[in-house]
């Protein structure tokens, strides 16, 4: 059985993600929802809804998602029953019609392939539902090292709600829980897939909404996702170094040399990439950075 789960907060645009899922040519799936301390209360909505899906809707007392994305993701997890693979869909985002039937007539292929990690094909809409993107498609099967080169050099997007994950996957690995959830999605796919195959069902889609109002479309924490990336790439350095081809560590480098140079005053953070070039052999990067902030500063 399939668990879909929803970390509300905005009203905005979560008639269409309902009317999605009222939609689905196959039922066979039950939606969680949980409403993070809300002010925009979505009940009145979800009383149109009661016969058209099977879900069940609980209201926390205290707002996590302010602080923590991944705290509050967690927290709804733990609404769901005893479902052997879980979705968490944003509360703008979209499901084509045969997203779940899709799910279940490729799903005997998937546990004989014994993968833990799945996701759809997306396109990208505006706040009016307006395609603004083609239509993101994946190599059936694909090692998670693989999507991560075409990740980084800009041939691919991920968001978390194209995604199905394996229950014990969840629980064993765990969301990494950087500052706005920023590339805690991506870490999750990498890792969930214990750096193996991903499985793509390419003839269903995602919408992922860019609708100004969610966290991709803001620029004005720039800071905060600065620093979650930091995290994302020294984290992979760090702790998933086996995992990584030469061609990946130096294009991680190259990226933490990026994210310093964006943000050159914290300490903490040059402590670290100083760390990991003694720890990769990579002394000359360090001088070669130095010479770049001192042409910056002129």
């Amino acid at each position: 059985m399939l668990a879909i789960v929803i970390p509300y907060y905005k009203l905005t645009f979560f008639e269409e993600t309902l009317k999605s899922l009222a939609l689905q040519t196959d039922k066979k799936f039950k939606v969680y929802i949980g409403n993070d301390a809300s002010p925009e209360d979505p009940s009145q909505l979800l009383e149109k809804y009661k016969s058209k899906f099977d879900f069940k809707y609980h209201k926390f007392e205290t707002n996590l998602g302010g602080t923590s994305l991944v705290k509050q993701w967690e927290r709804c997890m733990k609404l769901t029953a005893d479902e052997e693979w879980l979705m968490i869909l944003g509360d703008d985002d979209v499901l084509a019609d045969n997203c779940v039937a899709a799910f279940y007539e490729n799903l005997e292929e998937i546990q004989n392939l014994k993968i833990s990690t799945i996701r759809f094909s997306t396109k990208v809409i505006d706040s009016q539902g307006a395609f603004i993107s083609n239509n993101y498609i994946h190599p059936k099967i694909e090692k998670a090292t693989d999507f991560l080169i075409r990740k980084f050099k800009g041939g691919t997007r991920s968001s978390l709600s194209e995604y199905i994950f394996k229950r014990k996957s969840i629980e064993t690995f765990r969301f990494k829980d950087f500052p706005l959830a920023w590339n805690s999605d991506l870490l999750a796919v990498l890792e969930f897939s214990e750096w193996k195959n991903i499985f793509t069902i390419n003839e269903a889609q995602v919408f992922f909404r860019l609708s100004g109002l969610n966290i991709t479309s803001k620029n004005d924490d720039i800071v905060v996702k600065n620093n979650a990336t930091f995290q994302f790439y020294s984290y992979l350095l760090e702790k998933q170094s086996k995992q990584l081809s030469h061609e990946v560590i130096i294009i991680l480098f190259e990226k933490l040399e990026k994210t310093i140079l964006d943000n050159k005053k914290n300490t903490i953070y040059w402590i670290k990439l100083f760390y990991l070039y003694i720890k990769f052999f990579k002394i000359n990067r360090f001088l070669t950075l130095g010479s770049k902030i001192k042409k910056s500063i002129k």
